[in-house]
């Protein structure tokens, strides 16, 4: 039997980005898979007072179980209220991140998503239309948002693989989001999944002017930026000095997603800085304390640097702290 996110206490991303788009911020949209990310999560953003979107992907519901992702979703948001103080908590939603076939996306919505991504961008453009619409007009009988996606972004990430990128073109936006019906766009500027985003040297920079013109286009609304982590070096050292090897590779730098903030772009994912933040803490307990064996005594670090981590981009990068 389906269930509706409004019984679980979660809220769509209609209000949370007409908000975003007045105020010059953008929503976070963080991944979790268990109960330490989603606590950080929560932690981060009841502490500075943002909104937040849950986010979980294909490969997520696979590891964790979609019944008891649901349950967690649901857990969160009395978490929030209990934490919080005032007994209201922030306002939640539940995505899911590149949902690929309208079946995914459909068990996601009648299972308590308040939001679905629908990634038809690898199809031919009448496709990825044709695809999206029919997740619109599903969803949206249950009051549930939709995240289309024009343009491929490069990178790995769980279930997302893709060799290069294909930017997206300014001329397709108002069509696109005309004849779908979506209520936000995920677009590719430059941006990447994964830790190896860029080789050290290249200097990567997110094509605002592309940004700019798709704004020109369709004014006010929503535009989402995937592969927004920055790969902080200080994480990827302290992993490597603690038995890590990860390669070398740079991110993009948080200014640059500043300033993409600061126009149409009001839900920015963040996922792979998180797991670097996490695996450092991880790697360092074990190394500097080999006789504990208390998954507790590594987890709780782990969740600690999460949590620091995510309170900084609200505030510093994602200018989402105080909006809630």
């Amino acid at each position: 039997m389906a269930v509706s996110f409004k019984e679980l206490g979660l809220v769509n991303t209609r209000e949370m980005f007409a908000k975003a788009v007045k105020g010059g911020f953008a929503v976070p949209a963080y991944n979790f898979n268990n109960l330490e990310q989603m606590q950080a999560i929560l932690q981060a953003c009841v502490e500075t007072r943002s909104p937040v979107i849950l986010q979980v992907s294909s490969g997520a519901r696979k590891y964790a179980n979609q019944t008891l992702l649901r349950y967690l979703a649901q857990g969160a948001v009395e978490y929030a209220k209990e934490i919080s103080g005032d007994g209201k908590g922030i306002p939640i939603a539940l995505n899911l991140d590149h949902g690929d076939t309208f079946e995914l996306c459909k068990d996601c919505v009648d299972m308590g998503f308040s939001n679905v991504m629908i990634d038809g961008s690898h199809h031919p453009y009448d496709e990825n239309i044709e695809l999206t619409k029919k997740v619109v007009e599903y969803a949206h009988k249950y009051d549930v948002t939709v995240e289309g996606e024009l343009g491929v972004l490069a990178g790995i990430e769980d279930d997302v693989k893709a060799a290069e990128h294909i930017y997206t073109q300014p001329d397709e936006v108002e069509d696109f989001t005309k004849r779908t019906g979506v209520d936000s766009l995920a677009i590719s500027i430059g941006t990447s999944h994964g830790a190896f985003k860029f080789k050290p040297g290249t200097n990567p920079k997110i094509r605002l002017d592309i940004l700019q013109e798709i704004e020109k286009r369709i004014p006010g609304f929503c535009i989402v930026m995937h592969g927004s982590s920055s790969v902080p070096q200080h994480l990827v050292a302290k992993i490597n000095k603690y038995g890590g090897a990860l390669k070398d590779a740079i991110g993009i730098g948080e200014d640059q997603i500043r300033e993409a903030v600061k126009s149409a772009v009001c839900k920015v994912n963040i996922d792979s800085d998180g797991r670097l933040a996490m695996t450092a803490a991880v790697r360092e307990v074990l190394a500097t304390k080999p006789e504990e064996f208390d998954p507790r005594k590594y987890l709780g670090p782990a969740r600690e640097a999460l949590k620091e981590l995510y309170k900084h981009k609200n505030i510093n990068v994602l200018n989402s702290a105080g909006q809630a």
